[in-house]
């Protein structure tokens, strides 16, 4: 993909989300790596079936496409047969949806083997409807957007072939999901406390986790810039931590795409704490509600903290009760977000003042493994020493106990 591709937006406008909308899907293009071309609103009343909007407005895009070198994006979800009209309308244009330019940009970003299987099979299970009869037809989208990973494949491709493909990445996704299912029932067994980075694309969760844990993984301004989740130790009072940082959401993601990172997401419906991160210089009120929505939709129960983000940028700003206030940018309210995370997870741990008398020590040395010591002074009788114990072990050392 290069900038020589250039998009024009078909908007369709159903209320005031409409603008939020239009400008996704303007950074969905650019993140793409396409040029935006312009947009045509349409204010919908009623859908029609097999162009979802009239054909007056069609008749008028296409004049004004005249002799432009332009791929139209319809800013929702089409059917395959809306998506074969439009473009027949246009005088056989490349047309796409919202679904199409979000699983090109989920194909350019993708860089685990898992997360190239996700999006090769969203894909396949969006192509394989719009092969009935219309191999033909949906060749004339040639390259470019839409056309990453399967896409490239040629459109008349056999449909069993495509069906046994599917049924294969399916059957791998499943080994990979018992591989993480094993894992995390590693870090419960080991006590891990996991702490998960959720929320709106683009609203500061990869620089927030780099600040946090030191890690380097990679940040960009660009939507659905972090695909694959990405694990990192860090400590708060001295106590371990695990940080995830997951898949962006988007307004209107569609359902089969959040079924298609389910298992991605699955660090965040079994932490013990998400970090709800939202932008505190955009519409942070929607961004949290798309959020929370989406994590319901999933099943979602652990607690949480709503975290606003580039709060040195807001304006006017009137953050959720509870909510902490960072930019992690700068650092500014990390210590404090770090305190919040501990006060969260207070109840899992027990702090102890211990003495172990020598005699005792291959005692306490056998336990050692299931605290943290903060501190240890070694007098003439024994070791004094201040712990952080986690609750479930605490019995284990009440002898100890000054």
């Amino acid at each position: 993909m290069n900038i020589s591709e250039r998009v024009y937006v078909i908007q369709p406008v159903f209320g005031p989300e409409s603008k939020v909308l239009h400008e996704e899907a303007v950074a969905l293009i650019e993140s793409a790596g396409a040029g935006y071309a312009g947009t045509i609103y349409q204010n919908i009343r009623e859908i029609n079936p097999a162009t979802f909007i009239g054909e007056g407005k069609l008749a008028e895009l296409k004049e004004r496409l005249e002799g432009l070198d332009v791929t139209v994006l319809f800013n929702g979800d089409l059917s395959p047969s809306q998506t074969l009209n439009i473009s027949h309308a246009l005088g056989d244009r490349k047309v796409i949806d919202r679904t199409t330019l979000i699983l090109d940009i989920f194909a350019l970003r993708a860089e685990s083997s898992e997360g190239k299987l996700q999006v090769e099979l969203a894909q396949y299970k969006y192509i394989y409807p719009r092969l009935r009869g219309k191999g033909s037809a949906l060749s004339r989208l040639g390259g470019g957007i839409g056309t990453r990973g399967p896409g490239e494949t040629r459109l008349e491709t056999d449909r069993r072939h495509i069906r046994a493909r599917i049924h294969a990445l399916e059957q791998r996704l499943a080994e990979t999901e018992r591989r993480r299912s094993l894992l995390t029932q590693r870090r419960k067994k080991d006590r891990v406390k996991t702490v998960a980075l959720v929320g709106y694309t683009n609203t500061g969760k990869s620089t927030l986790l780099n600040q946090i844990t030191g890690a380097e993984t990679f940040v960009k301004n660009a939507l659905f810039a972090t695909l694959d989740p990405t694990a990192r130790a860090f400590e708060v009072d001295g106590i371990p931590f695990l940080m995830v940082d997951t898949v962006g959401f988007l307004q209107s993601l569609p359902h089969h795409l959040i079924e298609a990172f389910k298992s991605t997401l699955e660090s965040a419906l079994n932490c013990d704490l998400a970090l709800i991160v939202c932008d505190a210089s955009g519409e942070y009120e929607m961004q949290l509600k798309t959020t929370l929505d989406t994590l319901n939709e999933l099943g979602f129960n652990a607690p949480y903290l709503v975290v606003m983000n580039k709060c040195d940028a807001a304006r006017d700003l009137r953050p959720p009760r509870g909510a902490v206030c960072i930019s992690a940018k700068n650092g500014t309210g990390l210590e404090e977000l770090k305190r919040r995370i501990f006060e969260a997870l207070k109840d899992e741990f027990v702090r102890a003042a211990l003495f172990v008398p020598y005699p005792r020590m291959a005692e306490y040395g056998a336990l050692r493994g299931l605290l943290t010591e903060r501190t240890v002074e070694y007098t003439d009788d024994g070791a004094r020493i201040t712990a952080v114990i986690p609750a479930i072990y605490a019995d284990k050392f009440r002898t100890f106990v000054k």
